[in-house]
């Protein structure tokens, strides 16, 4: 059956609710949201004479959350003005309103009777061969089933969203024996491709697969903690980034999510699990117990494992819960050797082997900990998944990983591992030792450019159903033509080349120019496009500011104007080339990461894209073509009549207030990106779809386009008036003298410096004059100030 969703039913309106209405918005769906009226007047309510048969009162709930979920942060629309394309109602006077909708979800409160009265309603009005989902986190999906007519059961399935949807990757698809197999082929299609989402087919079983894992590995933590007497600061500084989790590591994570949430789910697992071998690793430590007691939920209460406090000085400062005495202290520094001699280490494959084999306590607390999770794992197949590699998807898409727990066991050596963890106690269930036995030696091979996991059942290999709709670059070692120390020109096939670079920060200098200058070289000679991207976590956080702030010190400012010209060079070379390039930003995409997208002939970012030109923050003015591409863009947009200066204002702020866009959506909003740029929501199609633009560029007959020499600037008139206006926000006390001098440079070069009238200058003339605005002030002691507090870990730039 063909089917489209282009209308979407939301039923409760919750946390959860509001933000999955608020996705499904996003990717451009007309959402109804309805909650239950209230039962009971407010005294507001009962002073202005309403009644509870009135409209905004029938509405007060689900507007009421509707509101706090807009304005929450981090924010569940790509864009504000998104959130007209959400209606609200009530169940009383709304829920007829769903026989209209192609997809009805059901997020109301945890309570099986209550769900079932609500899908009791949904019946009276739902149209036949429409989409009926709960987003329960834990109650069995079979259950809901009972009662319910033949076509009810037919499009019933569970989907469960992580929170929050936005954000979270993870949706786990829960048919039951009842659901039509087209409905859930047609569940795991959609989420993909239209919600981004890594979907994973689960079976209904207590907490799916996410989070029964991710709640035993959380568990297990706390129990090696005690064993090896950790504090709350060193847990977290092991479980974080070092091992490819979350900054929120362990605890800050449980605070974020609730500590009443993590209770209740793992007391649940432990009523359910009758028959799991480990069932007592989910009964919750007395000192949780305790902490829930207190009301210390996190940050939904003010405290948890951690609390804000004010010092003598007034200062905000992060205060560490002890857990033997349950008193906050100042946060505990956490060293370790085994984390000392990784450091330097940046590939997460090559540190976590050295990290198993750290002989200290994090060298304990890690094998006791990961050897735990490989033998729990290894004991759930078929139990939660009959294939391994859902485990690890679910895992990494719901709880932030990088590496899902096979991949791990792999990294750290499966066979190498099984001995040490029969010495402790824990074995691996038997298909492992007959995998090794038949002489496969890991849990995933790449073959063919093709990424394949080991089949229990077959006791062979095979493609990662899916995968093959997407490019994924380590995947094509084979494919790779060209390379130097932080970057690499691959072959996508079709004659499609691939630019991507590897570096802390993914940031931009002379090694990642000299390759961006090679692949561009060898496109134009063999190939027939290009498409610039790596799928790191961030685009990139701009130029190599350790070295701009050392050559200032030495006052090399030749040597700065040389780094500046090369940035130049490098994305003009992007626009003007014979053949069609791509840029593909997501994450953080900062500075001359920017700068480097707004040159490509197309853009394809990802929707989670947190793109501006953030030099304003250091002291600095975007001088990679930054400056210059917004000015020419409002020249570019002017029609005959049109008022110049308004528009240069706008490009103006954008670079003076450093403004970041904090989606893809945003981006075109800011102007960043172009109307025709495209956008990915799935990151994993991300490079797939940017080559099908390229070749589609290519196809059409691609001609490389003329510097422009016709750009308008005001010249004086125009800086006249700018200056105007930064001496009265200096004088108002609202920048301070040295962003004033800054502010002056921007404008000077949107405005084409000293020009006695308006007139068209062109591209290299602003480039010209952005450098060497950037090199004076290089020069100043407050810019030096700036970077330095970045360069000493400072706090990052933010808009």
């Amino acid at each position: 059956m063909k089917r489209s969703i282009r209308k979407v039913a939301v039923l409760g309106s919750g946390v959860m609710g509001s933000a999955i209405a608020c996705h499904f918005a996003n990717v451009g769906c007309q959402v109804l949201l309805l909650d239950i009226a209230p039962r009971e007047l407010t005294d507001e309510e009962k002073s202005k004479g309403l009644t509870l048969d009135n409209k905004v009162v029938k509405n007060r709930i689900v507007q009421g959350s509707f509101d706090r979920s807009i304005k929450s942060n981090p924010a569940p629309l790509y864009s504000k003005k998104f959130a007209s394309r959400i209606s609200l109602g009530n169940f009383a006077d709304d829920m007829s309103r769903i026989k209209d909708y192609d997809w009805t979800i059901e997020v109301v409160v945890e309570n099986l009777e209550i769900k079932k009265k609500v899908y009791e309603e949904v019946e009276k009005y739902r149209r036949a061969g429409t989409l009926i989902t709960s987003n329960t986190s834990g109650i069995p999906i079979h259950l809901m089933t009972e009662g319910r007519s033949d076509d009810f059961k037919k499009h019933f399935c569970g989907t469960h969203f992580f929170n929050p949807p936005r954000y979270l990757r993870l949706l786990e698809i829960i048919p039951t024996a009842f659901t039509d197999p087209e409905v859930t082929k047609f569940l795991m299609y959609y989420g993909d491709l239209h919600l981004g989402k890594t979907t994973v087919l689960c079976k209904d079983t207590p907490a799916f697969i996410a989070n029964r894992i991710g709640v035993y590995s959380i568990m297990k933590v706390l129990d090696s903690m005690q064993k090896f007497d950790l504090n709350v600061d060193e847990v977290d500084k092991l479980t974080g980034p070092v091992i490819g989790r979350p900054k929120s590591a362990t605890f800050r994570t449980t605070d974020l999510v609730g500590l009443d949430t993590m209770v209740k789910v793992s007391s649940n697992l432990h009523q359910a699990l009758s028959k799991d071998e480990e069932r007592d690793r989910f009964v919750v430590p007395e000192v949780v117990l305790k902490m829930e007691q207190n009301k210390w939920l996190g940050d939904k209460t003010g405290q948890g494992f951690y609390k804000k406090s004010k010092n003598a000085n007034g200062e905000t400062e992060i205060l560490t819960l002890d857990l033997k005495t349950l008193q906050y202290g100042p946060k505990a520094k956490a060293k370790f050797v085994t984390l000392e001699g990784t450091k330097t280490i940046d590939s997460l494959k090559q540190r976590l082997p050295m990290l198993l084999a750290g002989n200290d306590k994090a060298g304990e607390f890690y094998r006791d900990s990961f050897y735990s999770v490989f033998s729990y794992v290894s004991n759930r197949i078929p139990e939660i998944a009959d294939e391994l590699y859902k485990i690890d998807d679910a895992v990494c898409a719901g709880f932030g990983w990088e590496l899902g727990p096979f991949e791990t066991w792999d990294v750290v050596g499966v066979e190498k591992s099984l001995a040490i963890m029969e010495g402790s106690g824990k074995r691996a269930n038997d298909w492992v030792y007959e995998m090794l036995a038949s002489g496969h030696k890991s849990f995933y091979v790449i073959e063919n450019g093709q990424r394949k996991y080991y089949d229990i059942a077959s006791k062979s290999y095979k493609i990662i159903p899916g995968k093959e709709e997407f490019i994924i670059l380590e995947n094509l070692v084979d494919q790779i033509i060209w390379k130097n120390a932080e970057s690499k020109i691959t072959h996508l096939g079709d004659g499609i080349l691939n630019f991507a670079w590897h570096n802390k920060g993914f940031v931009l200098g002379s090694p990642v120019f000299d390759g961006l200058k090679k692949a561009i070289e060898i496109a134009e000679k063999d190939y027939t496009g290009l498409v610039i991207g790596h799928q790191g976590a961030d685009f990139s956080l701009g130029a190599n500011l350790g070295l701009v702030f050392m050559y200032a010190i030495e006052q090399e400012y030749d040597e700065i104007d040389f780094m500046v010209r090369q940035f130049q060079n490098a994305v003009m070379r992007i626009r003007y080339s014979s053949i069609p390039v791509a840029v593909c930003p997501q994450g953080r995409t900062l500075g001359g990461g920017c700068e480097m997208t707004m040159h490509s002939d197309i853009v394809q970012a990802a929707a989670e894209t947190y793109i501006g030109l953030v030099e304003v923050g250091v002291g600095l003015i975007p001088a990679g073509g930054g400056t210059k591409e917004f000015t020419k863009r409002v020249s570019d947009s002017l029609e005959e009549g049109d008022v110049e200066l308004n528009a240069l204002q706008n490009a103006f702020m954008n670079i003076a207030t450093a403004k970041v866009a904090l989606s893809a959506e945003e981006a075109r909003e800011t102007g960043v990106l172009r109307k025709n740029d495209r956008i990915s929501i799935n990151k994993d199609r991300q490079l797939k779809d940017a080559k099908s633009a390229v070749q589609e560029m290519a196809e059409v007959g691609y001609t490389m386009p003329m510097q422009a020499k016709n750009i308008r600037v005001q010249g004086r008139s125009g800086l006249a008036l700018f200056t105007a206006g930064i001496y009265g926000m200096r004088m108002g006390n609202f920048i301070s003298d040295h962003d004033q001098k800054i502010a002056l440079k921007i404008a000077n070069v949107m405005c084409g410096g000293d020009l006695t009238s308006p007139q068209e200058v062109s591209e290299q003339y602003l480039l010209d004059l952005e450098r060497e605005a950037f090199v004076s002030l290089t020069g100043e002691k407050k810019t030096l100030e700036r970077i330095k507090s970045i360069l000493t870990g400072g706090k990052p730039l933010r808009n």
